[in-house]
């Protein structure tokens, strides 16, 4: 018996996994427990299962690349699948609470490296709580590029300390993102996207990009197209805010 019919939740014409199978909650409580392991810290990132091309799983040191852009709350991916074959030679990963949509991903990457020989290589994804586990992941300065697109809007005031954007956690972005690397953020309730661009102006290692330099960053033109939320919000003629910001050196 062929594989694909062994497994109904992949789709004997595309070899991808069926999306149906893998339904959730739009969005999770960040501040509830969850139980999945955490490393204790970047160091502890066992990253040749994510990335078997790039790591020996022999525990050999040596390998220097390392991860550079992160999706925050990555959804079912699709930010992901389209930055990497902008970025081949980039690592990136995707970080999702929830855990259907999780494993959504994973069999997506898995079944487009095999129907893709040699691309996708350089994307994964990990169950965790971004609010609660950035550090544990990565290094001071590691990361170039951070997206945060269409998050849980979290509309109660006593509920906003759950937006993945605030200024406590842009403290903790901050220190992982290099100067000079980039936050990306949208959404389609414009009190989040005055919110998260407010949150932004204010925090003094942040400065937004200009409009040149929107015009001409690959990742911004994604940003209302390659996710789910984004194309939902596209064909019912929605609007979309987005803010994306430069890590900057503080001033002394």
């Amino acid at each position: 018996m062929l594989e694909n019919e062994a497994k109904p939740t992949i789709s004997k014409s595309t070899g991808l996994p069926r999306k149906r199978f893998y339904r959730a909650r739009a969005h999770s409580n960040p501040l509830s427990d969850s139980h999945f392991p955490v490393p204790i810290s970047p160091r502890h990132v066992d990253y040749s299962l994510h990335y078997p091309q790039f790591f020996s799983s022999s525990g050999e040191v040596g390998n220097i690349k390392k991860v550079q852009f992160a999706d925050v709350g990555c959804g079912f991916g699709g930010l992901l699948i389209s930055l990497s074959t902008l970025f081949p030679e980039t690592l990136m990963i995707g970080m999702e609470l929830r855990d259907k949509v999780t494993e959504y991903v994973k069999e997506r990457i898995l079944a487009l490296r095999t129907t893709n020989p040699g691309q996708y290589q350089n994307v994964s994804v990990v169950r965790t709580n971004s609010m609660k586990y950035i550090p544990n992941y990565f290094e001071k300065g590691q990361l170039t590029k951070m997206f945060f697109l269409f998050p849980d809007p979290h509309f109660k005031e006593k509920n906003h300390r759950r937006r993945v954007i605030s200024p406590h956690l842009l403290d903790e972005y901050a220190y992982v993102l290099e100067v000079g690397g980039t936050i990306y953020s949208i959404t389609d309730v414009e009190e989040l996207g005055d919110w998260m661009k407010t949150c932004l102006e204010n925090h003094p290692m942040f400065e937004a990009l200009t409009e040149e330099e929107l015009e001409t960053d690959p990742a911004v033109k994604l940003l209302r197209t390659a996710t789910e939320e984004g194309q939902k919000v596209a064909r019912n003629g929605g609007q979309t805010f987005q803010a994306v910001y430069r890590r900057i050196a503080p001033s002394l």
